[in-house]
This record gives structure tokens, sequence and C-alpha cells, in this order.
């Protein structure tokens, strides 16, 4: 299917004016971390399993990859970083340890949107997991 010619000439000027930015999506897929997690007294007593997803949207920037760790969102500063999270002591809720999971994508520019979710795995024994799942961007967006 042809565009037409109005259509074809704007999308090439635009084109030439601005360059469209590259992006790329970055997963962490059922991270799982023992957390003290919980308002009830009985979740204060241990840590609890809870499983982390994230996916990021990134722009690339104007650096090029080059196959260099320093030009890309490192997928181990996050885990390291939800992990220190997790480490720090209890957290009432679950979407409190979410909101900084995001937050800490979020220090990186490049990290236009994450989108995550937290769950308790072992609430309800009907249930694979409870949880929240939030969507954040960067401030300017």
């Amino acid at each position: 299917m042809e565009l037409p010619l109005a259509l074809a000439t704007g999308l090439a000027s635009r084109s030439r004016t601005r360059p469209v930015p590259k992006t790329y999506r970055i997963h962490i897929k059922d991270l799982m971390l023992m957390v003290r997690i919980g308002v009830y007294d009985y979740e204060k007593q241990a840590p609890q399993r809870v499983r982390v997803n994230v996916a990021m949207d990134v722009v690339q920037g104007v650096t090029p990859f080059d196959d260099n760790i320093d030009n890309v969102v490192s997928y181990d500063v996050i885990v390291d970083g939800i992990k220190a999270l997790a480490a720090r002591g209890h957290i009432n809720l679950v979407e409190t340890f979410a909101d900084g999971i995001a937050d800490l994508c979020l220090v990186d520019p490049r990290v236009r949107t994450v989108r995550l979710t937290v769950e308790k795995l072992d609430v309800f024994p009907e249930t694979d997991g409870v949880g929240v799942e939030i969507e954040r961007h960067q401030p300017d967006l």
C-alpha cells in the first residue's frame, strides 16, 4: 500500500530534521528474593518469598553500544539495587517496595519507563502470588 504523497513527504522531511531515538527494553524476570515484608505480626517474624519482574524501556542515547557495558543500562546494577532495597530492613507494603524499585530504575535518565510487579508468593495457598503492578515514567514525559 502506497502512502499519500503529502504523508510520505512529511515523514521524509521529519526524519531528516529529527532523528528517531533508538530504544530497547531490559527485562528482569522472576527475581526470587526472601524479603521481610508485610503489615501483620506473623509477617514480621520471618522473611517471605517475593517475586519481582521488571521491564524498562531505554533510550540508547548518542553513544553507540560498541559492545561496551558502560554504554548500556546494566541489569546487574538494577538487580543488585533491588537486593539492597530488600536487605535494608522490614517493609510494610509491597507498594512501598515496588515504588523503591521504580525509583532505582529511573535514576538512569536513559530509562524512560519502568513497569514492574512485586508479588508475595506464600500468602494464600490458592494463588501463585498476590501483589502489585506499577508503571512509572521519567518526570519530563
